[in-house]
């Protein structure tokens, strides 16, 4: 029988602290599944990885004819747009794809506004045979649309409007948005947002599935594991059984109860870097609002020992740990022995580089523990398909039971529109001009 993820708060809160939280999670639980509570028309990922079942196939069929027919894959989004898709595919490449030149290379844009990152991209697909994946619900967010202007012109000077057509592909709402109406207007393949699925839950739709499909992996075992997931986290599993339940009451403890900020996600396994990337838009979005909230940052250690690890161990006693620990790794490499020994490590001759590494997460746990950091451990047995599958559907759950424990809507984001006003005013943007002329005279 196949495993699920662990979670384990053991060493960071009593058992009897969580368990006071029981009736109120169950009651954030019903808000879920009923949709009584803020943001409630935002739940459609609550089931995704059994109603998305159907398009599985579509998606597939897809990204085999991207994979087929391009060199380079470009996924264009930003936030939920692409992290969710750049955690999966991160995690489960070689460290080293990119030198190794496995085909098609997924790469991204519209993340950022980078003019040398765009003029590099440019000149990188000069000549090359690439595909376009554009993400967008509206497709007049800032920085996605206007990386698909740049890409769909270059695509279209190389192949010739005819071919680009087939090797465009867009996500975007259903019926409206400036996306939708060109992909109607140009007839490129398109896959649906729904409305009722937010960016940043978005990784389990053809938003996340598709990119993840292109760069060769099975998008059906991340769906399995999802399922089971979504099976273990609901609301008729027992509290005392129930992971993301465990996890929300944990997390809100430390902050509400023991005046924990800062909630540091943190891994021993490099492959997992943008897994916390794409959680740290999911908890920061979600729940940090009203002047209220964990902040959620991450490090990679040992790498982030040798930085952050002082302030880790001997800083302000505002954080905790949660970390992400892999069993079992992928492939095997035994320390040499060596016979002059000069630098004193034969005493690990015969030892698995993982044994050393798994030493420096449970000494390191001690230490912090003994600190005055709490941690709590999320276990993986391994890296693939499913049990991402698992961990994501479990941070979103938890993300949601989290958010409403905390008495905020764990689906908006008001705080994301500030910096959009004031770059329009800034670019005097049409129907912007008073605001244009206040922050100007701000200025």
């Amino acid at each position: 029988m196949t495993k699920d993820i662990q979670f384990s708060y053991a060493k960071a809160v009593s058992a009897e602290a969580v368990m006071a939280y029981e009736q109120q999670v169950a009651k954030c639980q019903e808000m879920l599944v009923n949709g009584t509570g803020a943001g409630n028309d935002f739940l459609g990922w609550m089931n995704l990885p059994a109603d998305i079942r159907p398009q599985l196939a579509d998606i597939q069929a897809t990204a085999d004819l991207l994979r087929r027919e391009c060199e380079v894959i470009v996924c264009i989004g930003i936030g939920g747009s692409y992290l969710g898709a750049k955690a999966v595919i991160d995690a489960l490449s070689s460290s080293f794809a990119w030198l190794e030149g496995e085909k098609p290379a997924i790469v991204y844009a519209g993340q950022n506004i980078g003019e040398d990152y765009l003029y590099e991209l440019q000149a990188l697909l000069k000549n090359k045979k690439f595909g376009i994946i554009s993400i967008s619900k509206s497709g007049t967010t800032t920085e996605p649309a206007l990386a698909f202007r740049l890409l769909k012109t270059q695509l279209e000077e190389q192949q010739g409007k005819a071919a680009a057509k087939d090797l465009i592909v867009c996500i975007t709402d259903a019926k409206k948005g400036a996306l939708r109406t060109l992909a109607t207007q140009e007839g490129y393949k398109t896959f649906v947002i729904e409305d009722n699925i937010g960016g940043r839950f978005s990784v389990l739709s053809p938003v996340g599935l598709l990119p993840i499909a292109c760069a060769g992996f099975d998008i059906n075992a991340l769906i399995d594991g999802a399922e089971r997931m979504m099976k273990v986290c609901s609301s008729t599993t027992p509290f005392a059984e129930n992971p993301a339940a465990q996890y929300a009451a944990a997390r809100n403890y430390l902050y509400g109860e023991q005046g924990k900020k800062i909630e540091l996600l943190v891994n021993y396994h490099p492959k997992l870097h943008f897994v916390s990337e794409w959680w740290k838009q999911l908890y920061g979005e979600s729940e940090v609002k009203e002047n209220k909230g964990i902040f959620p940052a991450s490090v990679d250690f040992t790498t982030d020992l040798h930085s952050m690890g002082q302030y880790v161990q001997e800083g302000e006693r505002h954080l905790f740990e949660t970390v992400i620990s892999v069993e079992e790794s992928n492939y095997m490499v035994e320390f040499p022995h060596d016979e002059a020994n000069l630098d004193g490590l034969n005493f690990l001759a015969g030892k698995r580089v993982d044994e050393v590494n798994k030493m420096a997460e449970l000494g390191t746990m001690l230490a912090h523990i003994d600190g005055g950091v709490p941690n709590m451990k999320i276990t993986l047995p391994k890296i693939n398909e499913y049990y991402l599958g698992e961990l994501i559907y479990f941070f979103e759950r938890g993300c949601g039971i989290s958010g409403y424990i905390l008495g905020v809507n764990p689906f908006n984001q008001p705080g994301v529109e500030a910096y959009k006003k004031n770059m329009f005013a800034l670019l005097d943007k049409p129907g912007y001009e008073a605001e244009s002329a206040a922050i100007k005279a701000r200025l």
